[in-house]
């Protein structure tokens, strides 16, 4: 928006000197104070364009004044009017219970230098409001309806001037017009919905857990506006994210799930379908339907399920509202719509909004924009809003991304409704956030148990003896006047009793009816996993052919492109290594995996801090010319390939970005979505989505996911920040097949892990702890016939070892320290003591550890492990691995993952080898 606060803050004297200098010389003034002035000619003038007439010295100046214009009183109407533009917010009437703070906002007369005098005298500033000349009586009653009403807009900040054309023109002209008798018919309708329905829970399920919606029910009405409004601009999906607040009521009224159904879960009878879950509280399930606009158009709708940390969900909804678009919809954005519901409390407490907000506008994440509606009860469990935040409003961070925010009044639902109709126009039109922060209030404590006077006395003394928004809308219509609007009253009054018996004599709905998308269908098509589906991985491997048409593909580049010299030697060595010794490395392996599914048809997408280069320079899937810094990407041009390698490097966020790939795999099963940490331990900062999410999702939703989390992870000396991704963690959160830990010493292994990922006839999510070092370690890499041939291998035996009879002791271990352990034995050329890796942790490959127990019966077993005694895989196997009795060869017991000094590491590694063999 255009800063003016040169007009807002500077004297009325001082500007009207400038104006006479501008009357003399519109070129000796700065250029903004020119416009304004124009401006002011602009008005004078009726509208029309002042006349000028050439002076003596080439300056032009401007159509003498009327006799009775005063600038000075100009200047201050039309400061008058922006201030209310920029402040009106804060003094607008959009709390429904309490008296607004004084904030300050300097709107009185008086402080524009106005007294009740000035009310009759007319301005030409009116035409700045569309009113054109007019008394300032007229101009102020015009901005107080249009932005100090029940709404208040913060816009300001908003540097976009279209955009700010576009909210001005809403406020000022729209947003003061009469709703049609239909659309106030179906406000009252959807207001009666959501009334009914909280009254009948609390009825027939006294002191049971619902989180009403009760004092915020006008949120049924706006959310049905927004749909109506989206399925009437091209919308065919909306995707909802919310906690509890409402959620049921919303799933009733909104996505049209049936009270058969709802109640069925209050009695513990519901069973488990492809729309729902059954591991898991009502007020978390997820729901899917298709319901018609009033136009008759069909919207899909979406919600998805949540946990209970406060939203956690929002990034999963924005990654599979970008997954739908670039699935079903050709990436036009305009066609699904995210909504992010949120609390007062949690969306100015709750870091997570801020990733997701810094995620709207950057090309990886984009989804053309969410509208965020925000149900501002006014209280957090039951801490006041004095004490859960520092800023004026529970959205200010919509600042930090230019987005809107619409603050309205819960009482008045048309104000509400209009506010909603704005923000979806608006957000079709610029595809960007907008914020509609909705100020109502909560009827019962934080959950119907709860006894919100414990510590809010005095509101909850009001909140008793306030009517809830039916009520409040049923007695506006009865007295604006129109008989028409009087006689709809009465009609909804008797609907509503009518409807409210039939929910209590339990008449049954009908369902709506469902067409499952693509996407689903895919996951129809899946099974879940059985423990025997991992005694062996399914063939993985790739043709011959299709292995030499891949790797010349990601060796090559247009001829026009030119890649850094650095970058080029790099691509030139891996060229080399294969024609000299036919081996591929780590991230050439990696890519193959890439490359092989896009040929196939599935689409991949990574993302993650700086993954394209890789954060230790050893993927280089973008290439960057070293003159244009035009990107290329390396699988980009796949002869036959069908699908697409979407690679994005990542905003510095961990919980939001892998909540985001979390909602991508959500919604793609046919897709490879993968994300990387920087280091593997940066994955503590997204710990709430693994816990909730990604280890958990399955059994309490019934939704499988297939996204891979690549932690790197390993003891090289480089501290406790930078060695471990906290393998231990995951391990205990194992359990009924929930996900696969692998932690992989081979090229080709990790590019079977990775395809294993489609091929499977169901999802799980991988967690691999991924080399650092071991990138260009030699022993890494692999032949190209582990390409063209077999499978995963979960464990991998000692082929340096000739007779299993003389070995005396087996060292079995993962990552990394095998090849430490393997540069011991073959140095020293230890032939009774066998190395084997467990490349896969969980599922625990049983089976096959028991056969190689039955082929060296006569050894010792120790697990080897380069984390401490307390962390690694140690515990989780003494507790799995029963039948096999094993010691433990690993660091001491420690509270911090490893040493700071590189000394200290050196000499515990060689403690850990020299202890393996027995030195």
């Amino acid at each position: 928006m255009k800063d003016f606060s040169f007009i807002t803050s500077s004297s009325p004297a001082y500007i009207e000197s400038l104006y006479q200098d501008f009357v003399k010389d519109p070129g000796s003034v700065d250029p903004e104070y020119r416009k304004f002035f124009e401006g002011f000619d602009f008005a004078i003038n009726g509208g029309v364009p002042a006349a000028r007439s050439s002076s003596d010295n080439g300056t032009t100046a401007v159509a003498e004044l009327p006799p009775d214009f005063d600038i000075q009183k100009e200047i201050s109407a039309y400061r008058l009017i922006l201030g209310y533009r920029n402040k009106g917010h804060l003094v607008a009437k959009t709390n429904p219970i309490r008296k607004r703070r004084d904030r300050g906002a300097n709107l009185d007369l008086a402080f524009f230098g106005f007294t009740d005098a000035d009310l009759d005298r007319k301005f030409h500033a009116g035409h700045r409001v569309g009113l054109g000349t007019t008394e300032l009586r007229n101009i102020l009653n015009h901005l107080q309806n249009a932005y100090a009403s029940h709404v208040g807009i913060e816009f300001k900040y908003i540097s976009d001037q279209a955009k700010v054309d576009f909210l001005t023109n809403a406020m000022e002209k729209e947003f003061t017009q009469d709703l049609p008798l239909e659309k106030r018919r179906r406000i009252l309708e959807k207001l009666n919905q959501g009334v009914i329905f909280e009254k009948f829970l609390h009825t027939k399920y006294i002191g049971q857990k619902r989180f009403s919606l009760e004092g915020g029910e006008t949120t049924i009405a706006a959310l049905d506006a927004i749909i109506n409004t989206a399925g009437s601009m091209g919308v065919k999906e909306v995707v909802i994210g919310m906690a509890h607040r409402g959620r049921l009521n919303i799933l009733a009224n909104i996505l049209g799930k049936t009270y058969e159904h709802i109640f069925s879960e209050f009695e513990g009878t519901a069973v488990m379908d492809q729309t729902m879950g059954s591991g898991d509280v009502k007020y978390h399930m997820g729901y899917s339907s298709d319901v018609k606009t009033d136009e008759g158009k069909t919207v899909h709708l979406k919600l998805a399920p949540n946990p209970s940390h406060l939203e956690a969900v929002d990034p999963v909804v924005v990654g599979l509202a970008r997954a739908k678009a670039d699935i079903l919809y050709n990436s036009n954005y305009d066609q699904i719509l995210p909504i992010l519901i949120h609390g007062d409390a949690s969306i100015a407490g709750q870091g997570i909004v801020y990733e997701v907000l810094q995620m709207s506008k950057l090309e990886g994440y984009y989804t053309g924009g969410t509208i965020h509606f925000v149900i501002n009860n006014q209280i957090g469990f039951t801490t006041d809003f004095d004490d859960a935040r520092s800023s004026d409003y529970c959205t200010s961070l919509a600042a930090t991304v230019q987005a809107p925010v619409l603050h309205v009044n819960g009482d008045d639902a048309e104000a509400v409704v209009k506010c909603v109709e704005i923000a979806t126009r608006y957000r079709q039109q610029f595809n960007s956030d907008i914020f509609i922060d909705m100020v109502c209030y909560r009827r019962h404590g934080h959950n119907e148990g709860d006894d919100p006077k414990f510590t809010q006395p005095g509101l909850y003394a009001l909140i008793d003896k306030h009517q809830n928004p039916r009520e409040v809308y049923t007695h506006f219509l009865m007295e604006d006047g129109n008989e028409n609007a009087r006689g709809l009253a009465q009609e909804m009054e008797k609907k509503f009793w009518a409807d409210l018996q039939e929910r209590l004599d339990e008449v049954k709905q009908n369902p709506l009816p469902y067409k499952y998308q693509q996407p689903e269908l895919a996951w129809k098509s899946l099974r879940r996993a059985v423990e025997t589906d991992f005694d062996k991985s399914p063939d993985t491997a790739i043709s011959v052919e299709a292995f030499d048409k891949l790797f010349d593909a990601i060796m090559q580049w247009p001829d026009d492109f030119k890649p850094l010299k650095k970058v080029e030697k790099i691509i030139q060595d891996k060229v080399r290594l294969f024609r000299e010794e036919g081996k591929l490395d780590w991230a050439t392996g990696e890519l193959m995996a890439y490359a092989s599914l896009l040929l196939e048809g599935h689409d991949v997408r990574m993302s993650g801090q700086d993954v394209r280069r890789g954060t230790f320079s050893h993927r280089h899937a973008v290439l960057r010319d070293e003159v244009t810094d035009k990107p290329y990407n390396r699988l980009s041009r796949i002869e036959g390939a069908t699908a697409q390698f979407r690679i994005f490097n990542s905003l510095l966020s961990e919980y939001g970005v892998l909540g985001f790939e979390y909602g991508y795999a959500f919604a793609s099963p046919n897709s490879l979505v993968l994300w990387e940490a920087q280091f593997g331990d940066f994955c503590n900062g997204a710990q709430t989505m693994i816990d909730q999410f990604i280890a958990a999702g399955e059994q309490k939703w019934n939704r499988m996911n297939g996204v891979v989390m690549l932690l790197p992870h390993g003891y090289e000396g480089q501290g406790p920040e930078h060695s471990s991704a906290r393998l231990e963690r995951f391990l205990q959160m194992c359990a009924e097949l929930n996900m696969v830990i692998t932690n992989i010493t081979t090229a080709a292994n990790f590019f079977h892990a990775l395809r294993r990922q489609i091929k499977w006839p169901f999802r799980k999510p991988m967690i691999n702890f991924s080399p650092k070092a071991n990138l260009r370690l030699p022993d890494s890499y692999s032949e190209k016939a582990a390409f063209t041939s077999g499978q995963f291998q979960e464990v991998i035996d000692d082929v340096f070892v000739g007779d299993a009879a003389s070995v005396k002791k087996i060292l079995f271990c993962s990552g990394k320290v095998y090849f430490d352990l393997a540069a011991k034995q073959h140095k020293d050329g230890v032939k009774d003591v066998a190395i084997i890796r467990v490349e896969q942790l969980y599922p625990l490959p049983q089976k096959q550890l028991d056969n190689l127990y039955r082929k060296y019966n006569k050894a010792t077993w120790f697990w080897v492990q380069e984390e401490p005694l307390n962390m690694g895989a140690a515990s989780f196997l003494k507790m799995n691995l029963a039948n096999i009795n094993f010691g433990v060869i690993s660091r001491q017991p420690s509270a911090s993952t490893a040493t700071g000094y590189m000394k200290v590491h050196t000499q515990e590694q060689s403690e850990i080898i020299e202890t393996a063999f027995g030195i």
